[in-house]
């Protein structure tokens, strides 16, 4: 459905001949697990994030919230806010109130090692996560679920999920992130302690009933997974951390996260307040979408749908090239005459996600729906934004020290914020 050329393929296409006859009318499917955008008459549809607030309950991230974010921080919103790929939260309004009285939050945020190297989207809340860590000043943990990925991926075993993690520190730490305000950690390495105390609290006050209404699990479903949204959620706990915090409990944490992870911590905000610690707020974003279209997101298990980190210059292009679905027309002639549509387009997409600057991804919309700009200018575009993107994650991770790795998953590193001291 992709092509290397000016030609591109009609935006009517989009993957409806990988669908059987048996799937002409599906309903939208969003869960930790599984990302699929409804089936209509047979043609895949768009993910519907608006019906996705209404189902999940959370809050619309309008521009009220924007403005007030900008007054309390004095910084513009970061572009991933300012284009609605974070365009949803749970109380973001009380972390910014705490901002503004000086008192203490963190941020928690996480990454399911399912294969040697991220792809693209697991980026973004890495991406957000650091610039909001420069914004508030705050700490930063960050929990690689390689247990979750051993129990819910059949075909890993546990030693090639937790050679994954580590794999995970190395191009976190490219990123920049610096072991005085994160403590990344591997949750095989870290269980026990007052991390495991909170796991236990929590998995005691969530039935099955209450596991299987959120998540869908039945009787076949082996009890590690049962058992895994307890430990997902108790990060979200700042006593899990007493290295960090000590002893208290009435220090809330922000979690920046896709969509599809609000589940956990639904759960996670009904047992809080019973075990005495402050609900954590959320703050979610859209899905990266596949190379193949905005009908799902990128996904680790198939190359083909991804650009990866450790993807050469080459790859990238050859993968825009080849594989980004186009929202242009059949011909050059008729996109110039008939234009092209950016809203379905994946290099734009992939644009609005990288490119920072406001007034070109203005532009590039504009031009590709007059039919000004054609489909292989578009990915063009892309290309080059991927390529310096990546490119730059790889340079610093060649010269990532194994002292830095050591430093960013040592719970007892010493970090201290001063806000820390304040109720």
């Amino acid at each position: 459905m992709t092509g290397t050329t000016d030609t591109a393929v009609p935006t009517a296409g989009v993957q409806s001949l990988q669908l059987t006859p048996e799937a002409k009318n599906l309903a939208q499917n969003i869960t930790p697990w599984d990302v699929e955008g409804a089936v209509v008459d047979g043609k895949a549809q768009p993910i519907d994030y608006n019906m996705l607030i209404e189902k999940f309950g959370t809050r619309k991230i309008d521009a009220a919230i924007l403005e007030r974010f900008e007054k309390v921080t004095g910084h513009k919103p970061h572009m991933l806010l300012r284009r609605g790929v974070f365009f949803s939260h749970r109380d973001l309004a009380g972390i910014l109130d705490r901002h503004e009285q000086g008192k203490p939050f963190y941020l928690y945020t996480g990454r399911g090692p399912s294969r040697d190297h991220m792809h693209i989207g697991h980026m973004l809340p890495f991406t957000f996560c650091k610039w909001l860590q420069d914004v508030f000043d705050v700490p930063l943990v960050i929990q690689l679920t390689d247990d979750e990925k051993f129990l819910f991926k059949p075909k890993l075993t546990l030693d090639e999920v937790y050679a994954n993690s580590a794999k995970a520190v190395h191009e976190l730490a490219a990123m920049g992130f610096r072991p005085e305000k994160t403590f990344i950690f591997s949750n095989m390495d870290y269980m026990g302690g007052a991390f495991y105390r909170n796991i236990l609290s929590i998995s005691r006050s969530i039935t099955f009933n209450q596991a299987k209404a959120t998540f869908g699990f039945d009787n076949s479903s082996a009890i590690g997974r049962i058992h895994f949204p307890s430990i997902q959620a108790a990060p979200a706990f700042c006593s899990s951390f007493p290295e960090i915090f000590g002893t208290r409990k009435d220090i809330p944490c922000l979690i920046p996260c896709a969509i599809d992870q609000d589940p956990y911590f639904r759960l996670t905000r009904d047992v809080a307040q019973p075990l005495k610690h402050k609900k954590p707020s959320l703050i979610h974003s859209q899905f990266l979408p596949a190379l193949q279209g905005t009908t799902s997101k990128m996904s680790s298990s198939i190359d083909s749908t991804a650009v990866f980190m450790n993807d050469t210059p080459a790859q990238i292009k050859n993968k825009i090239n080849k594989y980004a679905f186009s929202g242009g027309q059949t011909s050059l002639e008729e996109h110039r005459q008939f234009g092209g549509n950016p809203d379905v387009d994946v290099a734009y997409q992939y644009l609005t996600y990288f490119l920072d600057d406001d007034e070109e991804v203005a532009q590039l919309a504009e031009g590709y729906r007059k039919g000004e700009i054609s489909t292989g200018e578009m990915k063009a575009r892309c290309i080059k934004v991927l390529q310096e993107f990546i490119g730059e994650i790889q340079e610093r991770a060649k010269s990532v020290s194994n002292q830095l790795l050591a430093d960013l998953q040592n719970p007892s590193f010493p970090r201290k914020f001063a806000s820390l001291d304040k109720k």
